[in-house]
């Protein structure tokens, strides 16, 4: 059976709710549209808009250190910018990130639900055409269901494929094969993207991204097992098109 996208995601804002999508355009050496546009700021990190950098991810609020994040359900809308945050079955906040006074209601938020986690201010973060990516190059990541299952029978206990946030959730590969693709290309739809490096580990993918409760440890078990901790893979977008679920995926 051919390789097919299972399903497609982005994360608009860093460390909060994934966002399945049935269809996206790619363009070249971009994210998916969106993807990690927004972070929220973890006390003074010195990210500065006016000539946005890639910053290492303990800036900011994020699942490897703060787990809480995971209990939150969260919608970003492009039309209008708004950012909903939902919790135990209700809506908690809203708030409009392109203007002072949404983001300051998103902060406020942030300053209730985890003051004991903050090591100063929130600050919803943001500048044109960057990426809070854990990289610093602009790619697509990918996960191989595969793989996941092979983890599963590892630990002996299921695997939410969500844990690993990747962008493109692949069926059909075996276990692993995604680590044969390095430095070789692909094809998804109209688009064609090189596979470039494949993604290292940390604790988030330990949380539980129902619960937010931090209930396995992957990464170590990676290691002890393979003598790394390596999971998915990054590509980069060589030439821009539509990609959709059910897609195959051809060399």
């Amino acid at each position: 059976m051919p390789a097919k996208i299972q399903s497609i995601y982005r994360y608009p804002v860093k460390g909060l709710s994934p966002e399945s999508l049935p269809r996206v355009r790619l363009e070249p050496s971009q994210t998916l549209r969106a993807d990690r546009k927004y972070a929220i700021e973890n006390g003074p990190s010195g990210f500065d808009p006016a000539a946005p950098a890639y910053m290492f991810k303990s800036y900011f609020l994020m699942l490897m250190k703060n787990e809480r994040l995971a209990a939150l359900d969260t919608h970003y809308d492009d039309a209008t910018d708004t950012l909903v945050i939902k919790g135990e079955g209700r809506e908690l906040a809203r708030g409009d990130l392109s203007t002072k006074e949404g983001r300051l209601t998103i902060e406020a938020f942030f300053r209730r639900f985890m003051p004991d986690e903050l090591r100063g201010p929130p600050k919803v973060l943001q500048a044109a055409g960057h990426s809070f990516s854990d990289v610093s190059a602009k790619v697509v990541s990918i996960i191989n269901l595969a793989s996941v299952a092979a983890i599963e029978t590892l630990l002996g206990v299921p695997v939410h494929p969500l844990r690993f946030r990747a962008n493109l959730y692949v069926d059909g590969w075996p276990a692993w094969y995604e680590f044969t693709l390095m430095d070789r290309e692909i094809a998804i739809g109209s688009a064609r993207l090189k596979v470039v490096k494949r993604i290292k580990r940390c604790a988030a993918i330990n949380v539980d991204p129902d619960t937010g409760i931090r209930d396995l440890a992957i990464p170590a078990t990676l290691m002890r097992t393979y003598d790394h901790a390596e999971c998915g893979v990054y590509a980069r977008v060589i030439e821009g098109g539509e990609i959709m679920v059910g897609d195959t995926i051809n060399p």
